[in-house]
């Protein structure tokens, strides 16, 4: 099992849990697939996407309780980034924790697995 990490407004988590699975943000409607990262790449994703936002939960999954619509798929300099091309059914999410910011507006994030 591999972990992998998707970024999320409290406000659209919610929404998820109320309807059973999450289809995704905007830009995961946009470009036709949810984007998740890697315990070593969600770090900068926080730094580039989400840069400054409050209010944020990481959303832990584990990717083998994804099937086929799972694909490992080049991204950002050339690394692998984990794709979903099907809404995430929340039996697949290990937890939810919040994604604070700290002191000098970067993120905080708890210990995360490999």
């Amino acid at each position: 099992m591999a972990t992998i990490y998707k970024i999320c407004s409290r406000p659209l988590w919610e929404a998820a849990e109320a309807a059973k699975a999450f289809d995704g943000a905007p830009i995961d409607a946009r470009d036709g697939y949810i984007h998740f990262s890697t315990t070593s790449q969600v770090r900068e994703t926080a730094d580039r996407h989400f840069a400054g936002q409050d209010d944020l939960l990481l959303i832990a999954v584990d990717d083998e309780r994804l099937g086929d619509a799972l694909r490992y798929e080049p991204s950002r300099g050339g690394d692998l980034f984990p794709h979903l091309y099907a809404p995430l059914s929340l039996s697949a999410v290990l937890w939810v924790k919040p994604l604070p910011l700290g002191k000098e507006g970067r993120h905080l994030f708890p210990d995360l697995a490999e």
